[in-house]
């Protein structure tokens, strides 16, 4: 259920009797089958209508997840993009939950997260006559129904990506962007966020993931070079471990799969290091091989535990041997912290490294704070590029997952 901020509605009242002119999700839901993306804003604000909503503007987040980009259509009132920080709307996207304006005059504002799954995407903006838990329900159920069609109309269209956009992005990038999984997952046991900068020209950096069943599958990996070599090399291993991790090979064998790719891709001219990890939902016991990465952190109770002890093995293309698997129990409300070098190597104009302890200390304090998964990744990410008065030396990913922290709910539409 979505918590609000600021002004709350007033009591439920009746909602506004819709005989004779049909259900307007249902009408929606009709009328999309043949419907242009680039139609979608103009549809759902006519629709908005019928539920009583004067106006209807989706925004997206940017790919750097600091501005939220209006999309436009016929009937469409005009709108500047908004900053995730400092605005009412942006307080909706941080902290995903329903937020009201104040109420200044006749009508009121509403801005409601827009959610795939728990992926954060945009917000909705939405002017209403009154404030009521029942029109903030119609309205929630409207978004839910606008988020299912902008994922499925950004299938096949360009135009959310290039609204996304506030830049070139490099064609590495491009590549890069369209290998991720959705940035956030989360279930009642298990919450998993990740991010990767620069957003326009990263590389070699990625991660992948899965969850199958009873068990979660992750990857960070971090190809050799820079631009559009690393990319291709980074993509040849995210296919070898989806196909691997598909035929339900064991972790060594996975990561040996992996490895073979790209000796046998590259000829040993190319490597990569990654951290390949598999978690038992039901137990909590996380196995992961080390192939020259950073290891994995471990957030306990405000302080950083680094388990061990484990055998690091050569970058994935060189090593000629089966690996060895680390394991480790984790306790419920552990948070697993797997990253690539340039988060803790993030070096300030003073020299100052970023280091492993500020960021288990960031993802400790943000948690506290009551800052949901995703939002935490995006503050640290922020964060670190602060502290390179915002000029990245190298790629930087990361992923944070939360085993049965009780957090799960925050996230929950």
């Amino acid at each position: 259920m979505w918590t609000r901020a600021f002004w709350a509605p007033d009591p439920v009242v009746s909602s506004p009797d819709l005989a004779g002119t049909g259900d307007p999700l249902r009408a929606l839901l009709r009328d999309v089958h043949l419907l242009a993306p680039d139609q979608l804003s103009a549809v759902v604000a006519a629709h908005g209508r019928r539920l009583g909503a004067r106006e209807i503007v989706i925004y997206l987040v940017d790919y750097e997840q600091v501005l939220l980009q209006p999309l436009r259509g016929e009937g469409v009132p005009p709108r500047q993009e908004l900053s995730v920080e400092g605005s009412l709307a942006g307080r909706a996207f941080r902290q995903v939950e329903v937020v009201w304006s104040p109420a200044h005059s006749r009508t009121r504002r509403l801005w409601v997260p827009l959610l795939d799954g728990v992926e954060r995407l945009g917000v909705v903006e939405i002017v209403v006559d009154t404030a009521t838990a029942t029109v903030e329900d119609e309205m929630r159920a409207l978004v839910g129904l606008v988020a299912e069609l902008v994922v499925v109309n950004d299938n096949y269209t360009d135009i959310f990506a290039q609204l996304r956009r506030r830049r070139t992005m490099s064609l590495a990038a491009e590549i890069q962007w369209d290998l991720l999984p959705p940035l956030t997952f989360a279930s009642d046991r298990v919450v998993i966020s990740g991010a990767l900068e620069p957003a326009y020209d990263i590389g070699g950096d990625t991660f992948d993931y899965a969850v199958n069943g009873p068990t979660v599958d992750l990857m960070v990996l971090d190809a050799v070079g820079h631009g559009l070599p690393a990319a291709v090399l980074a993509s040849t291993a995210v296919g070898a471990y989806r196909h691997a991790r598909r035929e339900m090979r064991d972790l060594p064998d996975v990561a040996a799969a992996v490895n073979d790719v790209i000796a046998g891709e590259f000829s040993g001219s190319r490597f990569a290091t990654a951290a390949i990890a598999r978690l038992h939902l039901d137990t909590g016991q996380l196995r992961w091989v080390n192939a020259g990465h950073p290891h994995p952190l471990i957030v306990r109770d405000g302080g950083l535990l680094v388990p061990g002890p484990c055998k690091p093995h050569p970058p994935l293309g060189l090593q000629l041997r089966k690996p060895d698997v680390c394991e480790t129990q984790l306790r419920p409300g552990d948070r697993v912290i797997l990253y690539t070098d340039g988060i803790v190597e993030a070096r300030s104009p003073a020299g100052e490294f970023f280091g492993e302890e500020r960021l288990a200390d960031f993802v400790h304090r943000a948690s506290a704070a009551g800052d949901p998964a995703p939002e935490t990744v995006r503050r640290l990410m922020r964060h670190v590029l602060a502290h390179q008065a915002d000029h990245l030396q190298d790629d930087a990913s990361i992923i944070v997952l939360e085993w049965r922290t009780g957090d799960e709910r925050r996230l929950e539409p």
